[in-house]
């Protein structure tokens, strides 16, 4: 049963157009992920379905009577009352007896009884709160019970995990998973992706490409694609030379030339320049090297109105640490970052940084920025030249181009970003700065995959600490060594492993871990009982200090046969002691490193 069409949308916002002539249905059952970079329009398409926003031309239709819900990225922001009242008004009392029985319902009690499992499933517990006081996370929560309790036939969901902590998300995932209406989906998370949708609609260059099958299917059928296109484009560029040199060859004065043949060779032409590529984001930037102490917390207090969020919370960081940090929403993960980041004081205990640490937040809330303001500017207000990790400097704009805002989108005003636009920009500010310690709190909300794929390899190679609030569960397996886990009553323990592991352990009923110890800081939190085997990165790391420590051994024996040669001058001697100091304080550090290291490779060997 065809729910939806549409014919020939186009869409262009001024001189920028997004899309042209998209055609496509939707059937009864159908979950289908809309996937494409920043700015291509997904969003926009979603509220022209939704009917929030007009075609410029093309129509589509509904089936008559068809129960419809649309999920915008930051719903409820202008909803006033309680919780309560607004379900009430997504879900009235006056719900036909029809569609209670379209819906599989029998009566107004099955309804309401369906309406509370699922405020149950999405943690929903005290209906009587005002929307008003609600956090981005709470209200998704809110308007996907009111969505969900209405039991659409059709949903359009704009970045529906936004927020979320990841037991909702893996709650969401099911429940979508078990009904049987039509998703229309726009979603960064590949894990939900994959579980949900069986055919993926990619929007590229103004078009719309499907692919049947999971998200896995349809990167093997992008890149098969993506070959037929490039050679597409060689062949016709092999028919174009002959079709130039016959151009050529026709008398300029003779007015019998073949129009047809003209206008074929101009498509030629178009069509071998092949399909119009967006460059790859390069991210770079110089960080200063972590000294000996990175950070400490100490006995870490933090209440709010009478709620204990972190309670006697001590760590000390280690140099490459990668950390996860989960729990449900409210529970304080974001209250932690900012207890580190200096931009709120704790109750009680202390957060002291190392003196050559430098921090870098990336928040989850949205840019501040002038309304005058163009994207040039802002860079510019932070600095005009910006030093890369190779020593060299490149100017604002430079920098800009390599985060894909060309030329001519510098100039533009940041208000007329789209929210992935604007997430970029934000990380170009604080990676500009050099951190060698990032905090970063849902980095990955509103960003397209392309950008995801570079900021994780990014990531991967980044020579500091990381730390990161994040609901993506690819994201984080990819990048953390292990989690701190709140527990929603201010206590916070450490588990060894990534998310996935985390999981299965929790399944298992194995995932408990001691409580906080109140002894001296200096190493994580409740450290296991049992050793664990090394990470990748950690083998890598565990190579690259025996390597380090060989070549520090020998240039030490260099400087020494200078220092007691006895020829040279003053200030060679000063110069050759300078590098020698040096020399042994990068020698402690890497010999530090191998000895924790080499005791866990021990360890998982031996376990």
């Amino acid at each position: 049963m065809n729910l939806l069409s549409a014919e020939k949308l186009t869409k262009q916002y001024g001189d920028h157009p997004l899309f042209r002539d998209l055609s496509f249905g939707l059937q009864l059952g159908q979950k289908v992920a809309l996937l494409g970079h920043n700015g291509c329009g997904k969003s926009t398409l979603l509220r022209i379905l939704a009917g929030m926003e007009k075609a410029d031309s093309g129509q589509f239709s509904l089936r008559r009577d068809l129960r419809l819900a649309y999920l915008e990225q930051e719903p409820l922001n202008r909803k006033t009352g309680s919780i309560r009242q607004w379900l009430e008004e997504a879900y009235p009392k006056s719900v036909s007896n029809t569609a209670l029985q379209g819906n599989g319902l029998q009566n107004l009690d099955d309804a309401y009884d369906e309406a509370r499992r699922i405020m149950d499933g999405l943690g929903i517990t005290d209906p009587d709160l005002p929307l008003a006081g609600l956090s981005g996370g709470q209200k998704k929560r809110v308007a996907l019970a009111g969505m969900l309790s209405s039991r659409p036939e059709l949903m359009l969901l704009d970045e529906p995990t936004n927020h979320l902590d990841l037991e909702v998300v893996e709650w969401l995932e099911q429940y979508l998973r078990r009904q049987k209406c039509t998703v229309l989906l726009v979603t960064h998370d590949r894990y939900f992706m994959e579980s949900v949708c069986q055919e993926i609609y990619e929007m590229s260059n103004g078009k719309l490409y499907r692919h049947p099958g999971t998200y896995s299917q349809y990167l093997r059928n992008k890149q098969a694609r993506q070959a037929i296109e490039v050679v597409d484009a060689e062949k016709a560029r092999n028919r174009m030379r002959s079709e130039l040199e016959w151009i050529r060859r026709q008398p300029k004065a003779r007015a019998t030339k073949s129009k047809a043949r003209e206008e074929a060779f101009y498509r030629l032409q178009k069509q071998a320049k092949g399909p119009k590529r967006r460059g790859d984001m390069q991210l770079d930037a110089q960080n200063q090297r972590l000294g000996g102490k990175i950070l400490e917390m100490a006995y870490l207090r933090k209440q709010f109105g009478g709620r204990t969020l972190i309670h006697d919370f001590s760590y000390l960081f280690t140099r490459y640490d990668r950390i996860g940090v989960i729990g449900a929403n409210g529970a304080g993960k974001s209250t932690l970052l900012n207890l580190i980041a200096g931009t709120l004081r704790p109750d009680g205990g202390k957060v002291e940084r190392g003196d050559n640490t430098r921090i870098g937040y990336y928040t989850q809330h949205e840019l501040e920025y002038d309304p005058n303001q163009t994207v040039i500017g802002l860079v510019r207000e932070r600095a005009e030249y910006i030093k890369l990790s190779d020593g060299r400097e490149l100017s604002a704009s430079s920098y800009l181009n390599r985060f894909l805002f060309p030329p001519k989108q510098q100039h533009d005003l940041v208000s007329k970003l789209s929210g992935g636009e604007k997430r970029r920009l934000q990380l170009l500010l604080v990676l500009m700065e050099g951190p060698n310690l990032l905090l970063l709190d849902e980095p990955t909300n509103d960003l397209d995959l392309d950008t995801l794929q570079v900021i994780e390899e990014f990531l991967d190679e980044f020579e500091g600490c990381l730390m990161m609030v994040s609901h993506d569960r690819y994201f984080m397996d990819r990048l953390v060594d292990h989690l701190f886990v709140f527990d929603g009553e201010g206590n916070i323990s450490d588990f060894p492993g990534n998310y996935t592991e985390y999981r299965n352990r929790k399944k298992s009923g194995k995932s408990r871990v001691e409580d906080s110890p109140t002894e001296p800081i200096g190493r994580r939190i409740d450290a296991p009982d049992h050793p664990r085997r090394l990470t990748y990165r950690e083998q890598k790391e565990l190579e690259q200090s025996e390597r380090l420590m060989a070549d520090l051994t020998a240039e030490m024996a260099r400087l020494d046969a200078h220092l007691s040669g006895g020829s040279g001058g003053h200030d060679d001697f000063a110069r050759w002691g300078q590098e020698r100091a040096l020399c042994v304080v990068r020698l402690e550090e890497a010999e530090m490193r191998w000895l924790k290291l080499d005791e866990l490779r021990s360890g998982g060997a031996a376990g």
